[in-house]
């Protein structure tokens, strides 16, 4: 079995890069005009400190003073024409990255959801859900940051630290080596910051991840908590992740914290050097006092967008940590896809096969062995048996929740393998025992926002379970809001309206899994005669711990430790006095009234 674990790897920076590069050809030519207003701002930011030092020597000139005060007037309107158009072109580049920074990542979050839906039912339940929503949230939102900012500001302080080295080489070649000699003492320290910080950060989304799956949980199962006095120990618990949540942080810091200053370190000696040096070549007359300013500010320069891209680079390594974990997912294969010669159907009549079926979640732990029945179109088949028989198995088999490892499944004599698994569950309508209701109206909640179902359909569906009687008295009627997982209704109220939800769909199949299982006697009167006329539409399959719901059924088959035991109908399997006449009598005698 594959999940999410076997696919967790470390991941180079140039697979990473590569993957998230490939989210933006599309806009492969937007990023050409940025590129080019990339190099133009270069250049816009460059020209100040030289402009600056050529001032400083025409004001220190013989020049007349006229000649001074024109020099200064052009150099002034010029600074104002290079702080206008800078400013538009940052503008410009700053509204194109954004809008392609944010198409970008909404692709990353809709291919993540899309492939999370995508895979099976027990590859999702291997996984917290807090750790799902944190891909599809939090991971895509630090990637967000890298596409609309950080990449393009550290390619672009890239091209300024060239500029600057090509400025101060033409200023002057034996001064430009100090800052040579620096480079390989930076580049050592970032290599050194480069490993240290993309373990922290990748220890980072772990423990966050483990935050928010322990919330997720525990919020869910926050009634438990206090029904059994847990809070404190609960509590404990969260501490713990915060305080690893705390501690990974906090390395984080430290490294940041050590790089920086040894990069400020490194640029205030080539400063000191610089101004020394430079001094002297002015006092030998070697190097004008303008040069001199342009080239300290130039060196000063130099070393502020290596900081600034240690910073970035923080940020980078952030999203890369980020990036590993949707990849994870994207990467995990779904245990069950559908053939690519894989068929659609618009329906079925409803003849349903099981031809010696075996299967088992775990290797060689059979819960189905050798399972063959026969349902013809139109027919209502149960099935009973002790908790763990297989009846549920057999059903979440039929919609491949799961494929079985032996035998064949067939509908309609066609294979559910060769069917598309959209097509295929398109056609069946599913009623469990734990209903599901999404926040919304109860008009959405049935047609599920399917603006094709018209609203008489709804309702009709509605009257035909027995939900209308209910909805009716509402004060907003269908159109009232369901709060989250349906809790301002009572179990029945939510069971039929699954119910309405599964017959407005018109499917050929209804699957029935203990949908009555917790519902109250006097909505489950309610609903027996509907049930009655649902089996009259359809093929219908139940699995249902209250015998009588299924005594009008066609067949019923008894299970136990994954095999038939028994077939037949509700009198006949009486009459044989067996296992199905212990399981009547034995409810029988619990409740008497029936």
């Amino acid at each position: 079995m594959k999940d999410f674990k076997d696919n967790t790897r470390d991941r180079s920076d140039k697979e990473v890069i590569k993957r998230l590069l490939a989210y933006m050809k599309p806009y492969t030519k937007q990023l050409i005009v940025v590129f080019i207003l990339m190099i133009i701002s270069v250049l816009v930011q460059l020209l100040p400190s030289l402009m600056l030092g050529l001032t400083i020597d025409n004001v220190s000139s013989d020049a007349e003073r006229s000649e001074k005060i024109t020099y200064l007037i052009i150099v002034a309107v010029i600074f104002f024409v290079l702080m206008i158009g800078g400013n538009w072109i940052a503008y410009i580049q700053s509204m194109m990255l954004q809008k392609i920074g944010q198409q970008t990542v909404v692709k990353v979050r809709e291919d993540v959801f899309q492939h999370i839906e995508n895979l099976s039912i027990e590859q999702i339940n291997e996984l917290p859900v807090g750790k799902l929503v944190t891909r599809v949230t939090n991971d895509t939102n630090a990637i967000s940051e890298m596409y609309t900012s950080v990449s393009v500001d550290l390619i672009k302080n890239i091209l300024y630290l060239i500029g600057i080295l090509v400025m101060i080489m033409v200023i002057n070649i034996k001064m430009a080596l100090i800052v040579i000699i620096a480079m390989p003492i930076v580049i050592l320290a970032s290599a050194i910051f480069r490993k240290y910080s993309r373990a922290t950060y990748r220890q980072v989304r772990a423990n966050v991840s483990e935050v928010n799956a322990y919330l997720s949980e525990n919020l869910s199962g926050m009634k438990i908590t206090q029904i059994f006095n847990q809070e404190d120990k609960k509590n404990q618990e969260f501490k713990q992740r915060n305080q690893d949540l705390r501690k990974s942080y906090l390395r984080e810091i430290l490294v940041f914290g050590i790089y920086r200053p040894s990069i400020y370190g490194i640029s205030a000696v080539a400063l000191v050097a610089t101004l020394y040096i430079g001094y002297q070549n002015v006092v030998a007359g070697v190097m004008s006092a303008g040069f001199l300013y342009a080239f300290y500010n130039y060196v000063s320069d130099f070393f502020q967008p290596v900081q600034q891209i240690a910073e970035q680079f923080n940020t980078l390594q952030n999203a890369f940590a980020s990036a590993e974990k949707i990849f994870d997912v994207l990467d995990t294969k779904p245990m069950i896809e559908d053939k690519k010669d894989a068929i659609e159907i618009e329906s079925f009549t409803g003849s349903i096969e099981f031809k010696d079926v075996w299967f088992s979640y775990i290797p060689d732990e059979w819960i189905l062995k050798g399972i063959s029945f026969k349902v013809n179109p139109g027919d209502t088949v149960a099935f009973v048996g002790a908790t763990g028989s297989g009846k549920t198995t057999i059903l979440n088999l039929i919609v491949r929740n799961y494929d079985i490892q032996k035998g064949q499944i067939l509908i309609d004599g066609i294979d559910i393998k060769d069917i598309k698994r959209s097509s295929l569950r398109k056609q069946i309508g599913q009623m469990l025992q734990d209903v599901f209701l999404f926040s919304g109206s109860i008009e959405n909640n049935i047609s599920l926002n399917n603006e094709d179902i018209p609203f008489q359909e709804i309702k009709a569906a509605s009257e035909y379970v027995g939900a209308h009687t209910f909805i009716d008295k509402l004060p907003d009627g269908y159109k009232h809001v369901v709060l989250e997982r349906g809790n301002n209704f009572s179990s029945g109220q939510r069971q039929l309206i699954s119910f309405a939800r599964a017959i407005v769909y018109k499917p050929s199949l209804m699957i029935l899994d203990e949908a009555t299982a917790n519902i109250d006697s006097e909505t489950e009167e309610l609903i027996q005669a509907s049930l009655e006329k649902m089996m009259n539409i359809s093929t219908m399959l139940i699995v249902a711990h209250r015998l009588s719901t299924i005594q009008h059924s066609d067949k019923i088959i008894v299970m136990q430790k994954g095999e038939i035991k028994e077939m037949g109908s509700h009198q006949a399997l009486l009459k044989e006095k067996g296992l199905y006449y212990k399981l009547y009598q034995l409810q029988y005698d619990e409740t008497p009234n029936k």
